[in-house]
């Protein structure tokens, strides 16, 4: 008996349905993309991604030990927006601040309570401004944490002037505060992972699938060559896409490269090497294009946007968040780009960022040989 031609239509549509639901469910990644992947990024931006500054490093210059200068380091201590350190010369917390350590400097001259009685203290106040929307808010946080003191000094010893402190602010790195420095230098990190990480791991895997590495085991080729034979290239392109990003950062955006243009290279050949080392081992350890795409995506180039700091400051993120972005290579990528191109060569940022480099590219092209040998054995 032929059932109606709307009743047939809806039957197969509702077996197509099901084929197609039941197939979904045998494969993870369609969950990890339908359900895990979303339930992720609402937990990271609602809890782990914030775009205010807490807990900022700032150096507070003690050369006045009077009374009324603890109260300004109090009123620091005492806020949620600030963690202050006490130290007694300013070359200290300059020091402090080239290296990154704090991100401000609170400076209390040595006759800072004497002026103060007489209703015109002065308070410099300095502050990072590699990323200026951050030094802006860092800026505005501390006025109205100093704001609150004087209000407070003023109840307490029964006398109101209209303008007893003066802040004395002064920006380092970018003066002009021009937010491109900052994200210029970031969007090199962005360009170096789609390049060095998201597209050798498409096209890696797009040779597992066809079988390309098998038939290269039947000849004398060793895995160490093979591994090598793919880095090159992409290591070539990504140089190129280098020279391009930098060049087009001096030439179309003026920002500034302090440091030295070869140790920028150098790092940026390192950061490479690693990116291209994961991509490697993540297309030998799935041998799927699709997978292999979507677990780039998922471990390189989003964690590279949004826990690098190139975005979100990483001090403002939960402890946890924090403790994550030590196992990124971004961070550290993104830690050498800033200094090299807006402080200049700060050693004591640069040489513990860039052995870092070393150790993770050593592990991630290390692991995709041993990989590479399993899988081929």
């Amino acid at each position: 008996m032929n059932h109606p031609a709307p009743l047939g239509k809806l039957r197969r549509i509702v077996a197509m349905s099901r084929k197609e639901t039941l197939q979904m469910i045998r494969d993870p990644s369609s969950i990890a993309l339908g359900i895990v992947l979303p339930l992720l990024l609402i937990l990271l931006f609602g809890y782990g991604l914030s775009l205010d500054a807490h807990h900022v490093p700032v150096a507070v210059v003690m050369e006045d030990h009077s009374p009324s200068a603890q109260s300004v380091f109090g009123a620091f201590a005492g806020s949620r927006y600030f963690l202050p350190e006490a130290v007694n010369s300013m070359v200290e917390a300059e020091k402090l601040l080239a290296a990154g350590t704090v991100d401000g400097i609170v400076r209390l001259r040595h006759d800072f309570s004497r002026n103060l009685r007489s209703g015109h203290a002065n308070i410099q106040f300095t502050v990072n401004s590699i990323d200026a929307n951050r030094s802006r808010l860092i800026q505005n946080y501390a006025r109205g944490v100093l704001g609150v003191w004087l209000a407070q000094w003023e109840l307490t010893h029964g006398r109101s002037y209209a303008q007893p402190v003066t802040i004395e602010q002064q920006v380092w790195f970018n003066r002009s505060m021009d937010s491109r420095y900052f994200l210029v230098p970031g969007l090199l990190v962005l360009i170096m992972t789609l390049i060095g990480a998201l597209m050798t791991a498409l096209v890696v895997a797009r040779e597992w699938e066809r079988g390309t590495f098998e038939s290269l085991f039947a000849t004398p080729v060793q895995p160490s060559e093979i591994i090598i034979s793919k880095i090159v290239p992409y290591f070539c392109l990504g140089m190129v896409g280098l020279a391009v990003a930098v060049t087009a950062a001096r030439v179309l955006f003026h920002v500034p490269i302090r440091g030295s243009l070869v140790l920028l290279i150098l790092v940026s050949g390192l950061y490479l090497l690693v990116a291209l080392g994961m991509g490697l081992l993540i297309s030998t350890r799935t041998k799927n294009q699709f997978i292999a795409s979507q677990a780039a995506l998922l471990l390189t180039f989003l964690p590279a946007m949004m826990l690098s700091g190139f975005i979100f400051d990483i001090r403002s993120m939960p402890e946890a968040i924090q403790v994550i972005t030590y196992l990124l290579p971004a961070r550290y990528f993104v830690a050498l780009l800033q200094t090299l191109f807006l402080a200049g060569d700060i050693w004591s940022v640069i040489l513990p960022n860039a052995a870092v480099l070393v150790l993770m590219a050593v592990i991630f092209l290390g692991l995709t040989r041993r990989l590479t040998v399993k899988r081929l054995g």
